[in-house]
């Protein structure tokens, strides 16, 4: 879909892959031979999620691909997103890398995955209209009583590591994540089957 067909987002925005970019509209699975992952969400009519929603005009509209460690999204952000001039803003590659560890996390688990801290290390300034990935694993070592631990690297072009982020979670049923979330019963079953179907898939089940 391009700007024309979908309508402008903010000023610097277009997915790349799989990502974002600096001029409007979403990616479609064909685009780098990319093999996106169909994320629970989408089964909800109203997914307006800022990170990952393809509706939301103004959000990141990240798409996922299976990656050996994991989960890889591919972006690249324009002056909608700026922070010093030409840098891109460190708040934006927070969300970033959480959208990465939750949705793997979402995917693997079959539940609704909630932060519970978000740790960032920023290495070098990443630069507006450049092409970065974000790459998101599980740290099964690290978990316990309940939480999960994730990790993920925002890479260079080269691979060269230029944020990484550390992630703990809480996953939760759909009977628990009800008390926060805003949903209608009949939403909640389309969730909870999207949830289960996806968890199916990414475990071989």
């Amino acid at each position: 879909m391009t700007a024309q067909e979908g309508g402008a987002g903010p000023e610097g925005v277009t997915a790349v892959g799989g990502g974002v970019g600096w001029e409007g509209g979403a990616a479609g699975p064909d685009q780098d031979g990319d093999d996106f992952v169909d994320l629970p969400w989408e089964a909800l009519v109203d997914h307006n999620c800022f990170g990952c929603s393809p509706k939301n005009l103004s959000g990141l509209r990240l798409r996922f691909s299976p990656h050996p460690d994991g989960l890889v999204t591919r972006f690249r952000l324009g002056r909608a997103f700026e922070s010093y001039p030409g840098v891109v803003h460190g708040g934006i590659l927070s969300t970033i890398c959480d959208e990465a560890m939750g949705n793997l996390l979402v995917l693997r688990t079959g539940k609704s995955a909630f932060t519970v801290t978000l740790r960032m290390r920023f290495v070098s300034p990443l630069k507006v209209d450049h092409e970065y990935s974000c790459v998101a694993r599980l740290r099964p070592e690290e978990s316990r009583m309940g939480l999960e631990h994730a990790a993920a690297e925002i890479l260079g072009p080269t691979g060269r590591p230029m944020a990484t982020a550390t992630g703990v979670y809480k996953p939760v049923s759909m009977d628990r994540a009800r008390d926060h979330l805003v949903l209608t019963d009949d939403a909640a079953g389309l969730l909870q089957g999207a949830l289960s179907e996806s968890s199916s898939k990414q475990n071989g089940a």
